[in-house]
């Protein structure tokens, strides 16, 4: 049996501990299945305010307690805790970062869970937390193999690690990982100062007159990965990528795109502990009772044999939010039931506030919706719209499909990976696929699942092609073990 790598994956969210976002799961899944495949990895992320330690299992571990951490002229101190994350065949250790002012106060990730707004103090939460990793490397004399860094709140750790500690981690590797590269941890430059990264990173950090925490992370890695194969793709032939991004890259690397998939043991609708009626690809009549058990939880016209169309992520044009808005007058027309769910509020609820108000019983709009109303959603809808303008990976569109829940996706990113645009003439296919984001196009491809539905024998083999599919993490799971390899072989 191949030697096991020692990894820290440092991200932002993961699942049980919290989730806002759909990479919560897609580390969840990482981490069980990396764990599975047998290698010594281990998970740390924030405690944000709205985290129960009880409920979580969270305790202490003494010598972690009350360590100083700098940021800028300030210290303040940090106590990171233990917990971790399971299913019934492995566990993985998990560290947990606590402390009140930049954490505990916070009652959200990167804003806050009632009202929206983006936190004025970003930078210095991320800074704070990023070297509380370092200093529980240090305390613990744990130094990874890879230090495995998702998105640009952990991004800071590449160049921490490869100008002030870079002889403490002198044999740990890095990969870092984008989950949205709209998405960077831009700020005013004086946050450069608060990191006291020395001056050859500051200058680094330094883009478009703003400090950029993603540029640290890139240029400071071994290697660099992105969720998806397509999403990949779109960075590496990107101008904007091309010109002022690769150039950071060592040997002319480019972006490594991974596929991804879920953990069977969480999205299982014969198993799953939040549906009231189970079900599966043999025996789906119960998906009525489910769909019912959602409609009343979401406030809509109760009809089990009706069409719902849920849309569960942010309320953001990158995510195609505004495209669903205007898209929602057609879909009602056409008979469909909408149910939108998001974890925070944000501009555009006003938009579908009014649009819940003019089509009662047939809108849902959903804010801070919890683990139980989500797996609901995915269960117990017809079809899961992604009408995404830039999307790395998602992970519903494949938790849908273990449901027998339709995607209809629009081609960006890694969104469509694992689906299959439906074949109306011999059946075959897992989801309906469209190109431009627009409204046309939605309601086109929507009208076109709504078509279908209305042919029974046609719409069941839909739903058998969909629950048949394999999304397991299999699909990740070669890939990553190559890579953790492959950068631990390049230390000398």
């Amino acid at each position: 049996m191949a030697k096991s790598v020692s990894v820290l994956l440092v991200t932002p969210e993961v699942y049980p501990f919290l989730k806002t976002s759909e990479l919560a799961d897609l580390c969840y899944a990482h981490s069980l299945g990396s764990r599975e495949v047998g290698h010594d990895i281990r998970v740390m992320v924030p405690k944000y305010g709205f985290i129960s330690e009880r409920k979580n299992r969270i305790h202490e571990i003494n010598r972690l307690r009350d360590m100083p951490i700098p940021v800028g002229a300030d210290t303040s101190l940090a106590t990171v805790k233990s917990s971790s994350i399971n299913n019934p065949r492995v566990k993985v250790q998990s560290y947990i970062t606590t402390n009140t002012n930049y954490l505990d106060d916070a009652k959200g990730v990167m804003v806050d869970n009632t009202t929206g707004k983006e936190f004025a103090n970003n930078d210095e939460r991320f800074i704070f937390f990023n070297r509380t990793v370092i200093e529980t490397c240090l305390l613990l004399g744990w130094f990874p193999e890879v230090l495995h860094c998702v998105g640009w709140q952990a991004a800071l750790l590449p160049a921490y690690i490869r100008t002030m500690y870079a002889n403490e981690f002198k044999k740990t590797r890095v990969i870092m990982t984008i989950n949205d590269f709209n998405d960077q941890g831009v700020f005013g430059l004086k946050s450069i100062a608060k990191t006291g990264l020395p001056k050859e990173a500051a200058e680094i950090a330094k883009y478009k007159n703003k400090m950029n925490f993603l540029r640290l992370g890139i240029a400071y890695a071994d290697e660099v990965t992105t969720l998806s194969p397509g999403y990949a793709d779109e960075l590496n032939e990107s101008k904007e990528w091309k010109t002022n991004w690769a150039p950071l890259l060592d040997k002319k690397k480019k972006v490594i795109g991974i596929p991804h998939g879920i953990d069977l043991m969480q999205w299982n609708p014969k198993t799953d502990p939040f549906l009231r009626s189970k079900f599966s690809s043999v025996d789906t009549s119960n998906k009525i009772r489910v769909r019912e058990q959602l409609q009343r939880a979401a406030k809509l016209k109760v009809d089990g044999r009706g069409i719902v169309a849920s849309y569960i992520g942010p309320l953001d044009e990158d995510h195609g939010a505004d495209i669903l808005a205007a898209a929602i007058p057609e879909l009602v027309k056409a008979g469909t039931q909408v149910c939108i769910a998001a974890d925070v509020p944000s501009e555009m609820k006003k938009t579908f506030d009014a649009l819940v108000k003019k089509h009662d019983g047939m809108v849902s709009l959903n804010i801070g919706v919890d683990e139980e109303f989500v797996h609901n959603a995915i269960a117990g809808s017809t079809m899961l719209l992604k009408p995404s303008r830039s999307e790395a990976s998602g992970q519903f569109q494949r938790c849908a499909l273990a449901y027998g829940t339709i995607p209809v996706v629009r081609a960006t990113g890694g969104l469509t990976e694992g689906l299959t645009d439906v074949n109306e003439k011999d059946g075959s296919g897992n989801a309906f696929i469209f190109k431009k984001a627009d409204v046309a196009d939605l309601v086109k491809a929507v009208k076109r699942a709504i078509a279908l539905h209305g042919q029974h024998e046609a719409w069941d083999g839909i739903v058998g092609n969909a629950m048949s599919t394999d999304v397991s993490w299999k699909h990740s799971a070669k890939p990553y073990d190559e890579l953790y390899r492959s950068v631990v072989k390049e230390v000398k």
